[in-house]
């Protein structure tokens, strides 16, 4: 049984050999995740080539997204973990060369910040409130909530400003590496506002370069733009890690459920991230609280849920896999499955191409719940139908033909999508019949069932979609 909802893995230590690799995409691995927080390019580029060998014996489209790091915000190396207690004065500074307070690597911190802001260390296991500032490079804070501080271990400034650029200098000589790569997907991490997606796509731009931009939300700067932000993005990722620390974590699951709605009104992929199967780091078994975490997440329509330090450091990664996948597709068999409400724009002006495929696409959903099709098959050469017709979150699964060799492995984020190369079909009626046989011979359709095509005609010219068929397979 295939899924409809994707499964990210995120490749690390523990999954980094070839036999694992295998192992994994063979369980249903959608996309393969490369941090760049913690890979080199050297390990990056062998386990992309590593990847594509795989895809390439298995004739399967698994995707590769590389994650930026991001302007993330670290304390130093400290000689020993430091015990904080509650109550006690705690200094940090920006300067190397001082001996008074913990140093952390943003140079305007003390700038930045303000008596009585917020800052959280250890994904906010420590709390820490400011007293006052030199304005230079010395920051003077109460200890809120104590602990055992750590090295390299990451701050968060959830009522600061920070003056710090989306990407920083390694995302860009990071960035150039992932461009020459010939991946589908990149994390932009810590979007703050539209600019920051908007000047990244100038970037690959002027380096006549494509890959597809997924806007991590972790930051309430984004909370407030997530519009504009969606808007411009080619995808969205709920890190509900980092934004766990930035909110309240009471406030987490409704923006999980606003922005996965609102990503899909806008036929924008949306990913749920962080913590989903965490205990399975450790153990062998999920607890029934993340089993209901991914099965929610597949009730609010999400197109794919990411496995972060459960497949790249956990003890269990095929496990992992195993469990995402069962919960996966129980729900998607229940009576909880999510599927649409065919909203779509109705407007009465002057209908550019796009709105034309728009209404096809809608009105290819309307029909197949009508008619309680078996599939809707598309012919698509920039993924536009196939992302459009999934948008809607139909009940049918939703078979993507394309000659574009780009664009097979990227469809692979998508919620309902399988894609097939196609490059036959000197007509449309052909094209139609071809595709059919194809999947009756995959056994993806059988004798009986309805089946919606959509393609462009004439079939010749790479043309917006313009025509839908119904038919039963014989």
């Amino acid at each position: 049984m295939i899924r409809k909802t994707k499964i990210i893995a995120t490749i690390g230590p523990s999954t980094s050999s070839r036999a694992i690799l295998k192992k994994l995409i063979q369980k249903g691995v959608n996309i393969c995740r490369l941090n760049f927080s913690h890979v080199s390019h050297a390990h990056a580029k062998e386990l992309i080539s590593l990847i594509k060998s795989i895809n390439q014996e298995l004739n399967v489209h698994t995707a590769i997204l590389a994650d930026l790091q991001g302007p993330k915000i670290r304390i130093g190396l400290l000689a020993n973990p430091k015990k904080i207690r509650r109550g006690e004065d705690f200094f940090i500074t920006t300067s190397k060369s001082s001996n008074k307070g913990v140093y952390v690597d943003y140079k305007r911190l003390a700038k930045d910040v303000k008596p009585k802001d917020v800052i959280l260390l250890d994904d906010g296991k420590l709390r820490l409130k400011v007293i006052s500032t030199d304005k230079k490079n010395l920051v003077k804070t109460e200890v809120i909530f104590g602990g055992i501080l750590h090295s390299n271990k990451g701050i968060n400034l959830p009522n600061t400003k920070i003056s710090l650029p989306c990407l920083t200098k390694k995302d860009l000589k990071d960035l150039d590496f992932i461009l020459n790569e010939k991946i589908e997907w990149l994390g932009l991490s810590f979007v703050r506002e539209a600019e920051d997606v908007l000047r990244l796509k100038r970037i690959i731009k002027k380096k006549n370069k494509s890959i597809g931009i997924i806007s991590k939300i972790e930051k309430p700067e984004a909370i407030k733009s997530i519009d504009k932000i969606i808007e411009c993005s080619d995808a969205i990722m709920v890190a509900r890690g980092d934004l766990g620390v930035e909110v309240p974590a009471y406030r987490v699951p409704a923006y999980q459920k606003m922005i996965v709605k609102k990503a899909i009104k806008k036929s924008k992929p949306v990913i749920i991230a962080t913590q989903m199967l965490e205990s399975m780091t450790e153990n062998a078994v999920a607890t029934r609280a993340e089993v209901n975490d991914v099965a929610n997440a597949v009730i609010d329509g999400a197109d794919a849920v990411m496995l972060s330090g459960e497949t790249s450091v956990g003890k269990f990664p095929l496990k992992t896999v195993d469990t995402m996948r069962n919960i996966i597709r129980d729900i998607e068999k229940s009576d909880y499955n999510f599927h649409g409400d065919f909203e779509y724009s109705q407007k009465t002006a002057e209908y550019k191409q796009r709105n034309i495929s728009e209404a096809i696409c809608a009105h290819a959903t309307q029909l197949s719940e009508q008619v309680i099709a078996k599939a809707i098959i598309t012919m698509t050469y920039s993924g536009y139908n196939a992302i459009k017709t999934s948008s809607y979150r139909p009940s049918a699964f939703i078979y993507a033909f394309t000659n574009n060799y780009s664009i097979l492995n990227k469809l692979s984020l998508v919620w309902g999508v399988q894609a097939y190369y196609y490059d036959r079909g000197a007509t449309t009626d052909q094209t139609i019949e071809e595709t059919k046989e194809i999947l009756q011979k995959n056994k993806q359709i059988k004798k009986g069932d309805f089946v919606i095509s959509l393609a462009s005609m004439p079939a010749k010219e790479r043309g917006m979609t313009n025509m839908i068929k119904l038919s039963i397979v014989k």
